[in-house]
């Protein structure tokens, strides 16, 4: 039987955000990796061993995509930012039920030993988020459940088809509650993309003086996540013995005002300013309570904002640019 470290490892959603970051990290680690996806990466070269283009909201897929595995990292997902999530709640719900189903299932099938899922912080309940000065959410927060979108109702609902899995069948599966995780080399245009890139992107498209459109007053609150913290505490969930779902993210809070100013200041420009409009703004605040983070994983996530957002919008900005 292979060991934890030459297990040959697959994942999903290879070709976004997340998923393309994970399996650089994994392959620099020295490990055997498949990506597989509806796409390969938009910006970045393939790293991983294997790369294939499945449909994993079929089962047939499923089957194929896990064969010969020993660890899932299970990142592949229909999502987008609050535009795309908030105007498409059967779809989200219809695809990534079937995605998450279906790949759990083909692993068991295929003898897979551990299963890390991709939650997100969209599962904790509307009536704790609905002010800006919100208290940091923990874990055991998420019930009685009540997530404002379909798309944390999914992400509940596969966390419990995991431990499910856990308990009958005895698969080892690890659960990560995502925090605006954001970085380069991601989606910053055509209305998928989350905040800080949206934000990147409308600074760098706009000239010194102008000004950049908000949704809402802009104090709705979030802590933001730097991909390469993200990735690292993945692994290190999924080499540890904890099976319940575990905050991933930062503690440091922000209101998207606040957040916009930084990137403005990352860029440069003088005299941009910001204009709100109506628009979707999701919860009005969320924070991530990390104290269980740190007791299980004797870690937490390093980067700071500022430290984040330098290549995030250096690399956006040379998009825009182009």
């Amino acid at each position: 039987m292979r060991t934890v470290s030459d297990a040959r490892i697959l994942v999903t959603g290879a070709g976004g955000f997340i998923g393309h970051h994970l399996v650089t990290s994994l392959k620099r680690r020295g490990y055997w990796v498949r990506g597989v996806d509806l796409h390969p990466p938009d910006y970045t070269a393939v790293d991983a061993d294997e790369f294939e283009l499945r449909d994993l909201r079929r089962f047939d897929e499923c089957l194929l995509a896990t064969r010969g595995i020993d660890h899932v990292y299970a990142l592949a997902a229909d999502m987008g930012g609050m535009g795309f999530i908030s105007a498409n709640h059967a779809t989200i719900l219809h695809n990534n039920a079937l995605i998450n189903i279906h790949t759990l299932e083909a692993a068991r099938m295929n003898g897979v030993s551990r299963y890390l899922f991709s939650s997100s912080a969209c599962v904790y309940p509307d009536f704790l988020q609905n002010d800006a000065n919100v208290t940091p959410l923990k874990e055991q927060d998420a019930y009685p459940a009540n997530p404002q979108d379909a798309y944390g109702w999914e992400k509940l609902f596969a966390e419990r088809v995991c431990l499910a899995y856990a308990e009958e069948h005895g698969l080892e599966t690890r659960i990560v509650r995502f925090h605006n995780i954001y970085g380069p080399y991601g989606t910053y245009d055509g209305g998928r993309e989350k905040v800080p890139a949206a934000l990147c992107r409308k600074v760098a498209a706009v000239e010194p003086g102008g000004e950049i459109e908000i949704w809402g007053d802009g104090e709705q609150t979030r802590s933001f996540c730097y991909v390469d913290d993200c990735v690292e505490g993945i692994y290190r969930l999924m080499q540890s013995d904890y099976r319940e779902p575990l905050n991933l993210g930062s503690e440091d809070m922000v209101t998207v005002n606040e957040l916009a100013h930084l990137v403005i200041t990352q860029s440069g420009k003088h005299g941009v300013t910001l204009k709100h409009v109506d628009g979707p703004q999701g919860v009005r605040g969320r924070n991530s309570d990390n104290r269980r983070l740190r007791e299980v994983l004797e870690w937490e996530p390093v980067v700071t904002l500022d430290q984040g957002l330098e290549p995030t919008y250096q690399w956006i900005e040379k998009q825009v640019a182009q």
